[in-house]
């Protein structure tokens, strides 16, 4: 059945905004120290490595090293793009001598997730934002419009589109073993969801490969910008490091003004 919860909830993302500025996690208390460890973010569908940019700004502060996946909108072929981002990611791990972490919204999650199962030996852990990966079509319906359109333009051979051959087709043959194939044991995986999402249906998000499941009250979009979520990836990428369970309270911590 397709996902109806009200899109125009989706409007509140300002709102979400100015709510991060004001809490505790934007100012860092409680945020464990990054480090300088290594964080690569990928965004959702339609949407480029700009709507990450006050997370990037966040995790810069805290002490990661952070990298943008190289998109100008999320809209090509699964594979081609995780292959894109996996020599990022091998640039990345031979640059620090570590593991990286990635964070990803949405598409960008399910990218996440395919690529650690199959590159474990790069990836330390994954944070998904509102990421459909128990079915990627999971959506409401004006989505998948907008899905369906751009894969009708990427099978006419316009390039830099995913087609409707990546859905079932042998492109993604590669990317759609990974990510429906088992998740490896010493990668961390933290699955964000909001039950009041208006893009994705937050079932999808219940993924049961994931260590810990956090849920937000948040839209779909200001899954990039609020409080809890930030909360709850810091604790991530804390463990990730340390090899805790998801969830265990950071060591070290770092504060930082909100003018920063």
């Amino acid at each position: 059945m397709p996902h109806l919860t009200p899109i125009w909830r989706e409007s509140s993302w300002a709102l979400e905004l100015a709510a991060l500025h004001r809490s505790a996690a934007w100012r860092g208390e409680g945020v464990a120290d990054g480090e300088g460890r290594s964080v690569l973010l990928i965004p959702g569908f339609l949407a480029g490595d700009g709507s990450l940019g006050t997370m990037t700004t966040w995790l810069r502060r805290a002490g990661y090293r952070t990298k943008r996946a190289g998109m100008r909108a999320n809209v090509g072929c699964s594979e081609a793009a995780c292959a894109r981002i996996e020599e990022r990611l091998e640039s990345m791990a031979d640059r620090s001598g570590a593991r990286v972490a990635i964070v990803g919204q949405s598409r960008g999650g399910v990218f996440a997730k395919a690529i650690a199962a199959r590159r474990p030996d790069l990836v330390s852990g994954v944070v998904t934002l509102g990421s459909p990966l128990t079915n990627m079509l999971a959506v409401h319906p004006l989505v998948l419009a907008h899905i369906g359109v751009v894969g009708a333009l990427g099978s006419l051979a316009i390039p830099g589109l995913l087609s409707h051959r990546c859905l079932r087709g042998a492109c993604c043959e590669r990317f759609r073993k990974a990510f429906e194939g088992p998740f490896p044991d010493d990668v961390g995986f933290l699955s964000i969801y909001s039950r009041v999402d208006g893009i994705v249906d937050w079932r999808a998000c219940l993924d049961p490969e994931a260590d810990e499941h956090v849920q937000v009250h948040s839209s779909h979009c200001g899954m990039s910008v609020n409080a809890t979520a930030f909360a709850a990836t810091a604790r991530a990428l804390a463990s990730f490091a340390a090899g805790m369970a998801i969830g265990s309270p950071p060591t070290r911590a770092v504060e930082f003004s909100q003018a920063a």
